[in-house]
C-alpha cells in the first residue's frame, strides 16, 4: 500500500512537472496555428486544421540558418572547451599534488559566487584590447573556463578507487596516460551532466552575444529572436514567434535526450560526494 506522504509527493511533482511542461507544448501548438485561431478564445493543443505557413515565413523571411550555425559553432566549441579544461583540472585538483592546490581551489570556489554580471565589462575591455569583438573568439573564449565544471570534476575524480591508479602507475603509465586512459572513461556521467548544463548554457546566453557582437552575420539565435519580435512594431506575429522558438529549443531537447542516461547515471551515483 502507498504510503499517504508518497502519494503527496507524487501529486506535487505532477503538478510541477505540468507547470513546465504545458506552457512549452502549448507554445509548439501554437507554432502551427493561424492567427484568426491563436485569438479565437479557445486553448487548445491539437489545432485543426494544422498549417506551416509561421514555419515557411520564419524560413523565408529571416536569416535563421546563419544565426542557427552560429548558435550551434558557439555551442559546441565551449561545450567541448569547458569539458576538456574542467575535467584537467579537476583531475589535478584531486589526484595531483603540487604548491598552492588548496588555495587555488579556494579562489576557484570564490569564482563561483561572483555574479557574473560583475565580469561583463572587465571581459569586454580584455576582447577589445585583443581585437576580438564581433569574432568567434570573444563568443567562446570567455565560455571555457567556469568554476562549477572544475569543481563538479574535481569531485567525481576523488571518489574514484586509489587502486586503480596505483596499479596503472605500477603498469608504467604517466600521470596523463591514467587520466585519459582510467580517470576520464570512469567519468562519463559527469562529463555528459558538464557537457549537458554547459551546452544549454551557452545555447541560451543572450547579455554576453549581444554585447561583444554588433554585425548581423554574428547573431546567435537568442539575439535574432529577439530581434525577430521587435521587428514587427505595434503588431506581434505571435505564431511566427512561437515557430522561431519552437526551432530554437531543438537542439537543447536533442542535447538532453542524449546524454540523459548518464546524467541520470551521475545523480544516482552520488557523483559530487568527496
Amino acid at each position: 500500500m502507498i504510503k499517504p506522504v508518497r502519494i503527496f509527493a507524487y501529486i506535487i511533482l505532477f503538478i510541477g512537472a505540468m507547470s513546465m511542461i504545458l506552457p512549452f507544448l502549448y507554445m509548439i501548438s501554437l507554432s502551427f496555428m493561424t492567427d484568426k485561431q491563436i485569438f479565437s478564445g479557445y486553448v487548445t493543443f491539437i489545432p485543426h486544421p494544422l498549417t506551416f505557413k509561421n514555419y515557411f515565413y520564419v524560413l523565408t523571411h529571416s536569416d535563421i540558418f546563419r544565426y542557427f550555425f552560429n548558435s550551434m559553432f558557439v555551442a559546441i566549441a565551449t561545450t567541448i572547451g569547458q569539458v576538456i579544461i574542467s575535467a584537467m583540472a579537476g583531475y589535478a585538483f584531486a589526484r595531483l599534488k603540487f604548491k598552492y592546490k588548496e588555495i587555488l581551489f579556494v579562489l576557484i570556489l570564490v569564482s563561483m559566487m561572483i555574479p557574473p554580471q560583475v565580469n561583463i565589462v572587465p571581459l569586454f575591455f580584455i576582447m577589445k584590447q585583443f581585437h576580438w569583438i564581433d569574432t568567434y573568439q570573444a563568443l567562446i573564449i570567455p565560455g571555457l573556463f567556469g568554476g562549477f565544471g572544475v569543481f563538479l570534476m574535481r569531485q567525481w575524480f576523488k571518489s574514484m578507487p586509489e587502486d586503480l591508479e596505483s596499479s596503472a602507475k605500477i603498469d608504467g603509465c604517466s600521470s596523463f596516460e591514467v587520466f585519459y586512459k582510467i580517470a576520464l572513461p570512469l567519468a562519463m556521467p559527469a562529463v555528459a551532466t558538464l557537457a549537458i548544463f554547459t551546452f544549454i548554457t551557452a545555447w541560451n546566453s543572450f547579455m554576453w552575444p549581444l554585447i561583444v557582437t554588433n554585425s548581423d552575420i554574428m547573431r546567435t539565435l537568442p539575439l535574432a529572436l529577439a530581434n525577430f519580435k521587435g521587428s514587427f512594431r505595434e503588431i506581434t506575429d505571435w505564431g511566427a514567434l512561437t515557430a522561431y522558438s519552437s526551432i530554437c529549443c531543438i537542439p537543447v531537447i536533442i542535447v538532453f535526450l542524449a546524454g540523459k542516461k548518464y546524467f541520470i547515471n551521475d545523480i544516482l551515483s552520488g557523483g559530487l560526494k568527496e
